[in-house]
């Protein structure tokens, strides 16, 4: 599998990265679907102190166990869970980021985070403190690079602005095409996009018709919209999995689509996807089908 640098990091992740949010509650099998993306050349995996109320990061630990210098580990901070009380609040600041740390290496079983990301953001944080923050840890070597995961381009830019930031995690797709917008400025801040919702919600894959019949809408897509697209987008593809994945890695800016897997048969219907050959023919064809949506809200 092909790998790109995360901006000017020096850090070289897999095309595809597995996004770990969707793994089973069970280690066994989430040590079968990370021994399979190991083994097609994936290294780069995504996880979240968010997720599952910490227990993906202690999955994802296991079963990268004795594999840590084989790939390129990130997960994401700043959603503070309260003991003893539902849900979380939103803390970016410098004292919890550097505590949330801790529990992040203990529960992933590692001594260093690759790629340490915001897991959101508002105009209202002090950005100067989140961002020392990140410095410090990286200047002691607890993490290798930072970035942030945001739909805001507002918070994006001052955040790239101020920092040295390698990446931005957006989520971006043949169905949510929204970020395309900042591309260039992304860019120039020597950034990278990594993408989650790759796939759309299965909607991009063989199962999307039988899908948005139960959906609402996606990104900026009503309902009428989105079934509308995705069922010309299924009419028109050769292979839909294989095109959708093409598509948001023809983007230079972009150094690895996530792809989400909660049985190892998903994960490996990727990677079949990935392999395919789509023709720029077709690539240029079926984008013409999706519409270019902006941000309404949060812009510069």
């Amino acid at each position: 599998m092909k790998k790109r640098e995360i901006g000017n990091s020096g850090i070289y992740v897999s095309e595809l990265g597995l996004g770990c949010m969707s793994f089973p509650d069970d280690l066994e099998e989430v040590k079968s679907i990370v021994d399979a993306a190991i083994h097609a050349g994936i290294n780069f995996f995504d996880t979240a102190d968010l997720y599952a109320a910490g227990k993906n990061e202690t999955l994802v630990g296991e079963a990268l166990k004795g594999r840590r210098d084989e790939i390129i580990l990130a997960t994401k901070v700043g959603n503070r869970m309260i003991p003893g009380k539902d849900g979380w609040v939103w803390d970016a600041s410098k004292t919890y980021i550097m505590e949330a740390v801790k529990d992040s290496l203990r529960r992933l079983g590692t001594d260093y985070i690759d790629l340490y990301q915001l897991h959101g953001g508002t105009m209202e944080d002090d950005v100067t403190e989140t961002i020392e923050a990140f410095e410090a840890l990286k200047k002691e070597g607890i993490i290798r690079q930072y970035g942030i995961s945001s739909i805001r381009p507002n918070v994006i830019e001052r955040f790239l602005t101020n920092s040295s930031a390698v990446s931005v995690m957006m989520q971006y797709s043949l169905l949510d095409r929204r970020p395309e917008e900042w591309f260039p400025m992304i860019r120039e801040a020597g950034a990278s996009v990594i993408t989650r919702g790759t796939l759309a919600k299965g909607l991009l894959t063989d199962e999307g018709i039988s899908r948005v019949e139960k959906m609402y809408g996606f990104g900026a897509h009503d309902a009428e919209s989105l079934k509308r697209t995705v069922k010309e987008i299924h009419e028109a593809a050769t292979d839909v999995h294989a095109i959708s994945l093409s598509f948001n890695l023809k983007e230079d800016v972009v150094a690895s689509a996530l792809i989400g897997a909660s049985s190892k048969n998903q994960l490996l219907d990727s990677i079949v996807a990935y392999e395919k050959v789509t023709e720029q023919s077709e690539l240029d064809s079926i984008s013409t089908l999706s519409k270019m949506h902006q941000y309404v809200e949060h812009r510069l």
